[in-house]
């Protein structure tokens, strides 16, 4: 269920949800954002709220809802309420279902964020490939510059990655909610091509795709650009990360570089890309990211853009 199914959507309703990876999950004292009581997590959403948001998703890389008590749990609505946010998406950053020493304990968390997810109201979660950083990753300016882990493509390591993605689906659809499969490089879900033979392998109604477009056009490697991706990945989307990024590629040389921009200044057209989601009959939520600066205000400048690209009625 979408938002739509509710309530007609207008660019002034359409749900647009802060993402939380400007904040961190450890603090300056060495605590984390797990163990942090009530009236740190609300100075926190304050600051979404007077950055002008009224939906953000609780992104686990800054606080795992799922595995929070129930008391806990309830705490933290409390919070959310206070300060006059909603939650349409939970997305989940760094546990890949097969991850090779963690997979298993990433599908049983996975099923817990699904039961969270619906518990608390949010239609959807974002799930996707991508494994933690490495330690020269952590270390790099942007780590997207520097190589990270690289999913199998044998046959077998595809073929558990499907199931286990058709587990989840099967569980978020007896939820009354769907899954989206985050676009990323060197995952199973690196390219438009293989993102939407995944998808399709999996062939489950509750199952899409989160076309992370800004995750393939900031790498400093050639790849396809963002109009063939859109084209191929935008019948699928249910859920949507947009960020953006400059990016130069030299003819003469092939080098290329990149660097975290604004919305609607990077390479990434998405008056183009967000006209042709919708027409293709995307009618989810959005969540605005964005690396480096005050990522926030950005995020917050990025939801202003949507807003007046958005159709007036929908």
């Amino acid at each position: 269920m979408t938002i739509a199914d509710i309530e007609p959507l207008t660019r002034d309703n359409w749900p647009i949800a802060a993402a939380m990876i400007n904040f961190p999950s450890v603090l300056a004292d060495g605590t984390t954002t797990q163990d942090q009581d009530a009236e740190g997590w609300a100075a926190t959403l304050e600051q979404i709220a007077d950055a002008g948001f009224t939906e953000f998703d609780p992104t686990d890389s800054w606080l795992r809802v799922a595995d929070l008590s129930p008391s806990r749990l309830q705490e933290f609505l409390d919070v959310v309420k206070s300060v006059g946010l909603t939650i349409p998406a939970i997305s989940t950053a760094r546990r890949s279902v097969v991850d090779p020493d963690f997979g298993d304990d990433y599908l049983e968390y996975g099923h817990r964020v699904i039961d969270t997810a619906a518990a608390i109201g949010a239609a959807i979660v974002s799930f996707g490939f991508f494994r933690a950083l490495t330690p020269a990753q952590r270390n790099a300016l942007w780590f997207w510059t520097v190589q990270g882990p690289v999913d199998s493509f044998d046959p077998v390591d595809w073929d558990r990655a499907v199931r286990r993605t058709r587990e989840l689906g099967e569980h978020a659809a007896q939820a009354g909610i769907a899954i989206s499969l985050e676009m990323y490089e060197d995952t199973y879900l690196g390219s438009a091509d293989s993102s939407v033979k995944f998808v399709r392998d999996v062939d489950h109604p509750a199952v899409g795709l989160n076309p992370d477009l800004g995750n393939l056009q900031r790498l400093h490697r050639p790849v396809e650009r963002w109009e063939v991706m859109a084209e191929k990945t935008l019948p699928y989307v249910n859920y949507w990360h947009v960020k953006n990024y400059f990016r130069t590629e030299d003819g003469t040389t092939g080098a290329i570089v990149t660097a975290p921009a604004p919305l609607e200044l990077g390479v990434i057209n998405y008056r183009k890309a967000v006209q042709m989601a919708i027409e293709k009959g995307f009618r989810g939520a959005f969540c605005t990211e964005h690396y480096g600066g005050d990522g926030l205000s950005v995020s917050a400048t990025n939801r202003e853009y949507l807003r007046r690209i958005l159709p007036k009625s929908c």
